[in-house]
């Protein structure tokens, strides 16, 4: 039998009479316009305003809820807008009382804490929409049951920054996602758990606007924005999906396809607009703890638009136009376009292309429907500037598969004969199948893997300040680091065992030069801003300090002033040091003594020196005048062999491992790669400015020479095939041990291991020690996920071997 909503009113007001309480006046209005809906034959809905319930009202209430399942009530609606006195364990059980009848809810967490958080976070909720505003979460992790929701809301929750990895597999209906005004960055991060939701088509992260020059938007003749910046802005624009009106529906299409054209075909002059500003650290100068700010734009229309634009909307296949579209005539010349609420993502150069590219299923970006056009373009871009897969791989292929064919030695026609062969390397590669397995590791997981590394459970816990960090050259499992305080410290980074320590014992300030020696793989150098130079060897200092000040077989070297840099040569019987001035000095490690300083080499100061990996008497110099210059001992360093120029100061330099190119990088992302046979430029690499002088870059090699790792203030950590320039992925320095501001200090690839690397994180927040977070590319657990699905493939040989491979 079903209950009309009088003798459910009744009900309320009897159950209030029980429970002594008097009866809410907002629940008695609500159930009185869901009646005067009901009889206008309007949709039955019950609105429930949390704002103004207290806690006394929700006994009554949920004796109300237990009598909707046959109720007249069709759907309930629950909405929290301002702050609240009602508690947040009630709240809860309200909108779970309410279950299956539950529609709409609408969240803020300006009263509710973490507990509240967590509960719906874990548990889920019934309902079908969901807005939630939260400034209290930095992941997203919604695990519990959301079988029901098509569409979630999430934006203006500032501190949204990242997702857990399988954040979205409770989703499956789902279908518009909004995140307007949050802070999510990484594209590769973002499109690998919005890959786990099948039933997505509509998703933003931005809010265009077509408005003219006096600031007055126009979306639609119904009124749907108001131009201003208000928050509730987004909340009245509808998805594309929730239009009811066709002539609605097309208008805004037409209003919006000169935006969507003016973003892909003038891409130049957007990206200008877009970039946003950062001022950051350098590798090589103090901190400075400057955050980045977002910028909101608006760009003129294309100069070559005239009075009368014809726009003509397309289907998906291109072919006709959709329902009621029209021919639409631009009358004003003035209109500009503008990006409301975006989130940093919005500004990442082909963000567009990347995503239409990567979710295949999407029907609507940005409140921008996607036509075929669109796709096809995205496609193109997607090739000419990304990788799917590392080494041109196409399609993602077994650990086990890729052993198998070596096992049987018969790789190569596989390769060559199967229809998801790899265009590069090729079978008859020497590194055919290290390269194979590396690009089928990182293919097995977009997921990196970050784990900061800790020292608290050695026999000595300092709270060490890292400044600068490097591999060891010969022993994988070695790392050395010096500190702000000017210790020096050798680690196993696979245990995070302290192996040696080297106290300041008042010598040294912030270490900012460290040098392992090759041939004699227990010494190293370091040297630090206030001039000091030492050759420390391992083997002779204890692990911790011991209260005897003794020399640890010390050997000291001549004070070079201000140093920033030191770089031993590969015979291990020179090193070379530089510092804020125009000099270099050369030391001889067997005699103890300097040789000679070399000055006036560049019109600035050296920022950076490094000897050839294979030639002793070969090295380069990068300063902040703008040069990079390579010189032979041999020829008496009074001329340089040659020199090369970047548009801003050069941060870095460093040879390739077989030292036929190198690597150049400047401020502002400025990265380029030359021949270092004659300086022949091979390579810039297009990674976007943010117009800040103090966004310092430095990039590294990684895999051999296959990649390059670059790193930058306030930014994404940047992976770039080094023959070509496409970007394999981008790491967002966020997990569970980060903070959320944090910015690229230095950082090193794993010279024994592929896609490993490890980078010197540090924070905007004063008095917060910076972190060595090791970077691993691929899952571990990939490994034991393929033996199981095909263990008729393996033998024994084949996984001692797959073994093997992982644990290198």
């Amino acid at each position: 039998m079903t209950i009309d909503i009088q003798s459910l009113e009744d009900r309320y007001l009897a159950s209030c009479s029980r429970h002594g309480v008097l009866p809410n006046s907002s629940i008695l209005s609500s159930l009185l316009k869901a009646e005067f809906k009901k009889s206008n034959n309007e949709l039955c809905c019950l609105d429930i305003l949390i704002d103004d319930l207290k806690d006394i009202d929700i006994a009554p209430l949920l004796d109300l809820c237990m009598n909707l399942d046959t109720s007249e009530i069709e759907v309930v609606d629950v909405c929290n807008e301002s702050s609240c006195v009602l508690n947040g364990e009630h709240a809860l059980s309200l909108m779970r009382a309410i279950n299956r009848k539950l529609r709409v809810v609408h969240l803020q967490d300006l009263s509710f804490g973490k507990d509240f958080l967590r509960d719906i976070s874990q548990r889920g909720l019934a309902c079908q929409v969901l807005t939630w505003r939260c400034s209290r979460f930095r992941k997203l992790n919604l695990m519990g049951e959301f079988l029901h929701i098509h569409t979630l809301n999430l934006d203006f929750s500032s501190s949204l920054t990242c997702f857990q990895e399988d954040c979205f597999n409770c989703m499956p209906n789902l279908m518009r996602l909004s995140m307007c005004d949050t802070r999510i960055t990484n594209l590769w991060t973002t499109v690998a758990a919005l890959s786990k939701l099948p039933s997505l088509i509509e998703l933003r992260f931005q809010y265009w606007q077509y408005c003219n020059d006096a600031g007055t938007s126009f979306i639609s003749s119904s009124g749907k924005s108001d131009g201003t910046s208000d928050f509730s802005l987004l909340d009245r624009l509808p998805f594309i999906g929730e239009f009811t009106d066709t002539a609605e529906l097309t208008e805004t299409l037409s209003a919006e396809d000169p935006i969507r054209n003016f973003y892909s075909f003038d891409e130049e002059a957007l990206n200008h607009d877009v970039q946003s500003m950062a001022e950051d650290s350098s590798d090589d100068s103090e901190v400075d703890f400057t955050s980045r700010h977002h910028r909101y734009w608006l760009s003129d229309v294309s100069p070559g638009w005239n009075s009368e634009v014809p726009l003509q909307n397309e289907t998906e296949d291109g072919d006709e136009p959709l329902q009621g579209a029209f021919t639409e005539r631009i009358v004003d010349v003035s209109m500009k376009y503008m990006s409301c609420h975006a989130s940093p993502i919005c500004y990442e150069k082909h963000y567009r292309e990347f995503m239409i590219a990567s979710l295949p299923n999407l029907k609507n970006l940005d409140n921008m429907p996607i036509r075929k056009i669109d796709k096809e373009r995205a496609s193109g871009i997607f090739s000419q500037y990304f990788e799917y897969l590392p080494y041109k791989w196409k399609h993602k292929e077994s650990v086990v598969n890729i052993l198998h064919m070596r096992e049987i030695k018969s790789g190569h026609n596989k390769v060559q004969s199967s229809k998801h062969r790899p265009s590069y390397p090729s079978g008859k590669s020497q590194y055919f199948y290290t390269r194979s397995l590396s690009a089928t590791k990182l293919g097995s997981s977009t997921w990196p893997f970050l784990h900061p590394l800790s020292l608290s459970g050695c026999e000595m816990d300092k709270g060490f300040h890292p400044r600068q960090f490097e591999y060891h050259p010969s022993d994988s499992s070695l790392m050395v680091f010096g500190t702000l305080d000017g210790e020096v410290v050798v680690i196993n980074h696979e245990n995070e065992h302290i192996v040696s320590y080297i106290p300041s014992l008042g010598a040294m300030n912030s270490v900012l030069g460290l040098c392992w020696l090759k041939k004699y793989p227990s010494k190293l150098i370091a040297g630090s801003d206030n001039g000091s130079l030492k050759l420390y060897d391992i083997h002779q200092i204890p692990r911790k300090v011991t209260g005897v000040h003794g020399n640890f077989g010390c050997v000291t070297f001549d004070e070079f002033d201000q140093l920033t840099s030191v770089h031993v040569n590969s015979t291990d019987e020179l090193f070379l040091a530089s510092g804020y001035s125009r000099n270099v000095a050369l030391y001889d490690i067997n005699s103890e003594k300097r040789l000679q300083v070399f000055t006036d080499m560049h019109r600035g100061h050296i920022n950076v020196v490094k000897f050839a990996n294979h030639s002793p008497s070969i090295f380069a110099t990068s300063s902040f005048d703008h040069d990079v210059k390579m010189w032979d001992l041999r020829q008496k360093p009074i001329h340089p062999c040659f020199t090369v120029s970047s548009s801003r100061g050069n941060v870095m330099v460093c040879f390739s491992p077989d030292d036929q190119y190198i690597l150049a990088s400047a401020v502002d992302n400025e990265v380029r790669q030359y021949l270092a046979v004659d300086g022949r430029l091979h390579l810039v690499f297009d990674i976007a400015p943010t117009e800040s002088s103090q966004n310092y870059t430095r990039s590294y090699y990684m895999n051999g020479r296959d990649y390059i790792i670059s790193g930058s203030c306030d930014e994404h950590v940047r992976i770039c095939c080094a023959q070509t320039g496409r970007r394999l992925r981008d790491i967002s320095l966020e997990g569970r041990n980060l903070g959320s501001s944090v910015f690229v200090q230095s950082l090193r690839g794993d010279p024994f291991r592929d896609f490993n690397l490890s980078v010197l994180a540090a924070y905007m927040r004063p008095g917060t020690k910076s972190k060595i977070v090791k970077v691993v590319l691929y899952s571990i657990y990939y490994m034991h996920y393929s033996i199981q699905r095909q263990p008729q493939r393996h033998s024994r040989c084949s996984l001692t071997f797959l073994l093997h491979i992982w644990s290198e």
